[in-house]
């Protein structure tokens, strides 16, 4: 899986785009400190957050801004 660069502070990267659906990854660690990754899309006016199978998400502020920013524009993308 290929990760995004994690940046200091928000926008979140846009990963790619799935059947004309947006999809954010946001990088995250697990409570480990393994790298692990949060996806972000939108299915049927619904945003759907994945988080890492069976582990929990810890993430920095940078990355917190990252997914606060991609929910943002995944609940406006809900909406159309």
């Amino acid at each position: 899986m290929v990760k995004t660069a994690v940046a200091p502070s928000p926008p979140a990267d846009l990963h790619g785009s799935a059947l004309g659906r947006r999809v954010w990854r946001i990088d995250c660690g697990d409570i480990v400190n393994r790298e692990r990754c949060l996806t972000v899309l939108v299915e049927r006016n619904r945003v759907v957050l994945v988080g890492p199978p069976g582990e929990t998400a810890v993430l920095t502020a940078g990355q917190l801004g990252q997914l606060r920013v991609a929910l943002r524009e995944a609940a406006e993308q809900a909406e159309r």
